[in-house]
């Protein structure tokens, strides 16, 4: 009784908002938070621009905020600053709660906010240049489909820099996630695919970890050795790619680019083509953009084992600024860190996600980039589930190997790294030669 009184008299007070309405409190939230992916023709499964499409979720709402499902944001927020955390207040939570608990009700629309004015189809404006994947395919209505890749050259006859770039499913129902690579000229990653023709690698085909260690931790940072790069994803909830100022990534003149799909059937037959949007830089960077991932391919996680740790180190051979991360599992994922040691013994805790969701692969984003100097160790840890409590396991009864499929594992800690336009890749992953070194100190 002397709750009640105490927070009638708040109310009245107006330190507290009795009752929330949707149109005063809740939609400000939503539009801020929700509506980028729960709108129509975009990945979130109800909309929620209007308050007739929103009443009937309010439970639902009102749970996945409590429970912090929603917004999806896996990381430690004690550990590292993102420029995309999509993090609720609590004071967020607690209107969206309350509106929920006090009937949900509506509002006076003289209340609301205007509109938000989202960008239809293309986010990163009117593209210089749309390449699709030469193909349309049919997605079946069930089973298993293999990750598909499919060839389409990106007819550049001079290399090309890149401010923005951005991958658009075509049916986003059976696209679960799409890796963009860049296949240069000489590159034999799936030499074998045609373009316009989707191609599954054979079992006999070596797999993108064909460069792993054999055994222990040690690690290798795959695509910086000349091989193929990857530019850009897909997955649900995430950004398109772009670049800071006075930057770009590069695409050598007769590269291809390789979609590598990952379809999933939804008990209805489906089409695809996707998309892939490209803004070129306007003027010469400063600094190029290259991706690549710490991996250690010789994972081997054993039968019923509900907390199994896999690490991978790599040293870093230049001078490279650090700007984002993107950590990678499959369906036994369970956890993941990033760490860096610099030269004298510090190390840093750079990212951690304790609670890994294969469904929302999320790329975390520094708010500013992290000079990492020559001869830091960069290290990726990932802890796995193979477990019969795992919910998700495909077999807990199996020894799991990397690979490709989702019943398989990979450890791909995925890092964004700046560096001067006039560098190589290569040296990042490789000491340079002694009589090279030498002549640089004279």
């Amino acid at each position: 009784m002397v709750r009640a009184l105490a927070l009638g008299v708040l109310a009245c007070a107006g330190g507290y908002a009795a009752t929330p309405t949707y149109n005063k409190d809740v939609l400000p939230i939503l539009q801020k938070h929700c509506q980028e992916c729960h709108r129509a023709g975009e990945i979130g499964p109800m909309a929620f621009t209007t308050y007739k499409e929103t009443r009937p979720w309010a439970k639902a709402i009102r749970e996945a905020v409590l429970t912090r499902k929603m917004p999806p944001w896996h990381a430690d927020p004690h550990v590292g600053k993102f420029i995309n955390d999509r993090r609720l207040t609590q004071a967020e939570i607690d209107t969206l709660a309350g509106w929920a608990e006090s009937g949900a009700k509506e509002g006076d629309p003289k209340d609301a906010p205007k509109p938000v004015k989202f960008a239809e189809g293309w986010t990163i404006g009117e593209p210089d240049v749309v390449i699709d994947m030469e193909a349309d395919y049919t997605v079946q209505a069930s089973g298993t489909i293999e990750y598909t890749y499919f060839v389409a050259p990106a007819g550049f006859t001079e290399d090309k820099w890149i401010e923005k770039i951005e991958v658009r499913p075509g049916k986003r129902s059976v696209v679960h996630h799409v890796v963009l690579f860049v296949r240069p000229p000489g590159s034999k990653f799936v030499a074998e695919a045609k373009p316009g023709a989707p191609y599954v690698p054979s079992r006999r085909d070596p797999p993108p970890g064909s460069q792993r260690p054999s055994q222990g931790d040690r690690g290798v940072l795959y695509g910086l050795t000349g091989a193929n790069e990857m530019i850009s994803t897909y997955v649900p909830g995430g950004h398109a790619y772009v670049t800071k100022p006075g930057q770009g990534r590069l695409v050598r003149a007769g590269s291809d680019l390789v979609f590598q799909m990952h379809y999933t059937a939804n008990g209805r037959q489906a089409v695809d083509r996707t998309r892939v949007g490209i803004v070129f830089s306007k003027e010469p960077p400063r600094e190029r953009v290259v991706n690549t991932f710490i991996m250690n391919g010789s994972l081997r996680i054993p039968p019923g084992a509900a907390e199994h740790r896999v690490d991978a180190r790599v040293v870093l051979h230049e001078d490279v600024k650090l700007q984002s991360l993107f950590p990678h599992m499959h369906l036994r994922g369970k956890a993941f860190e990033y760490r860096a040691t610099v030269p004298g013994g510090e190390t840093r805790m750079l990212l951690r996600v304790p609670k890994y969701d294969f469904n929302w692969q999320m790329t975390y984003l520094l708010d500013e980039p992290l000079l990492l100097p020559k001869g830091t160790q960069l290290e990726a840890t990932a802890w796995y589930d193979n477990s019969p409590n795992n919910p998700h396991n495909p077999d807990s009864k199996a020894e799991v190997l990397w690979g490709d499929q989702s019943w398989d594992e990979m450890l791909a800690g995925f890092v964004d790294l700046a560096i001067p336009v006039d560098m190589n890749p290569v040296d990042i992953a490789r000491p340079k030669p002694r009589a090279v070194q030498s002549a640089e100190a004279r």
